[in-house]
């Protein structure tokens, strides 16, 4: 079996391609993940096979903001060029990452069959939840039931819409406006980030989170015994701005009480290298950060799907200081579930009292500890692809998972 996996460029997205690349391999299953450039050279030093991901640049006449574009009409645009590759490199499966649809749909031109790959809780609407982003907990009571009702009614104008995007783009591809059947999906998170829905997919799958390091050197913290402060800036655009300057600022109040050490870690670190005033050791530098966080007391970060996870996994609590969307959202989930503060709006003195109270209350630390132990409730991916694939072959028909034909519409098995 020769698995394609599609992902954007975006660390948040491509990094999760990686690791999955790695789990096949492991159990091996070859695997080819197509991507944007940025990282192709470090991961072909780790014996990844990658590939440039096609026609991925915005046009002069498309708006990269417009998230309807993209997951419409720039989609089928990809899909159209990637899916005659597919087909020549004998990819027999595609597991496709959830905002790079174009792999879904170059899967469904092909006639072979997909998986999604969610590197992050699962966002899908459901009857049972306020929508996704709003990083409210389900309403309770009639109220509270009447509440999320009124939030689901008015976001669905925006889903509808969007369907109706995808709908024309998939048409304009020769593919009907919706699949025939559901997709398969990998949801790569901890099930202590998830919130309980009664509508979860029966085919959507938690697997735990799909963590991959984009180097291999370490960072030394500064030495000494004072509490350790892992602080990682946001790599997302919906990350809040000055994030570093605010922490910084807050962790100078902070120290002027107690002394801190502080790693700054980030894929583009600040200049400064080392720095030392009262009470306050700080050095900076990208290093791995799934080492890192396991000295570390508390994690500073913007609240993105990776730097949780590598926190909570290692039973570390958190301080977010999240931007919009999905970093609210985690945000919250982490807040209500014991093993962090969100800080909002962002002051310095905000975020110096939030690592305060963390480092102070040893309930943090005990609520990331059955964050990480929650792991065990998970699936191998390796064992879901293997088990899609084999319907596939039994049934004869070409995304027997997920209603695929062939292009032109006409069904194939090979």
């Amino acid at each position: 079996m020769r698995v394609a996996i599609v992902a954007g460029p975006d660390a948040g997205h491509a990094f999760p391609a990686f690791a999955l690349s790695e789990k096949l391999a492991a159990q091996q299953v070859r695997s080819i993940v197509w991507t944007g450039v940025r990282w192709h050279e470090v991961a072909g030093s780790r014996g990844l096979d990658v590939a440039e991901l096609p026609d991925l640049q915005v046009r002069p006449d498309e708006d990269d903001e417009d998230a309807g574009a993209k997951l419409g009409a720039r989609a089928a645009r990809m899909a159209a060029t990637l899916a005659p590759i597919l087909a020549v490199r004998g990819i027999d499966l595609v597991v496709s990452d959830v905002i790079t649809v174009a792999g879904l749909w170059a899967a469904e031109l092909c006639g072979i069959p997909a998986i999604e790959l969610s590197p992050h809780p699962l966002y899908a609407p459901s009857r049972g939840l306020p929508p996704i982003g709003a990083g409210l907990a389900p309403g309770r009571g009639f109220g509270g039931r009447l509440r999320d009702s009124g939030l689901r009614m008015a976001s669905n104008v925006s889903v509808r819409a969007g369907e109706r995007q995808r709908g024309a783009a998939r048409r304009g591809i020769g593919l009907p406006a919706t699949p025939v059947t559901s997709v398969p999906r990998l949801i790569a998170t901890l099930p202590a980030l998830e919130v309980g829905r009664p509508d979860w997919p029966a085919d959507a799958h938690l697997i735990g989170p799909l963590l991959w390091e984009p180097t291999e050197a370490t960072v030394t913290p500064p030495a000494g015994e004072a509490p350790l402060v892992v602080v990682a800036p946001s790599t997302a655009a919906i990350g809040t701005a000055d994030m570093l300057t605010h922490t910084l600022a807050g962790l100078d109040e902070l120290a002027a009480r107690r002394p801190l050490r502080v790693v700054i870690s980030a894929l583009d670190p600040p200049p400064m290298h080392q720095r030392e005033s009262p009470g306050l050791s700080v050095v900076a530098g990208l290093g791995r950060q799934d080492l890192l966080v396991r000295h570390a007391d508390v994690v500073v970060c913007g609240g993105g799907h990776g730097m949780l996870a590598k926190s909570l996994s290692a039973g570390v609590p958190v301080v977010t200081v999240p931007g919009d969307g999905d970093q609210w959202e985690l945000a919250t989930r982490v807040a209500r579930q014991g093993s962090g503060v969100a800080v909002r709006p962002v002051t310095a003195h905000a975020i110096a009292e939030a690592v305060a109270s963390v480092l102070d209350d040893p309930g943090f630390s005990r609520a990331a500890a059955r964050a990480a132990e929650s792991a065990i409730d998970v699936v191998d991916p390796v064992r879901i692809v293997h088990d899609v694939y084999q319907r596939h072959v039994e049934g004869c028909v070409p995304g027997a998972s997920h209603g695929g034909r062939a292009a032109g519409g006409v069904p194939r098995c090979d």
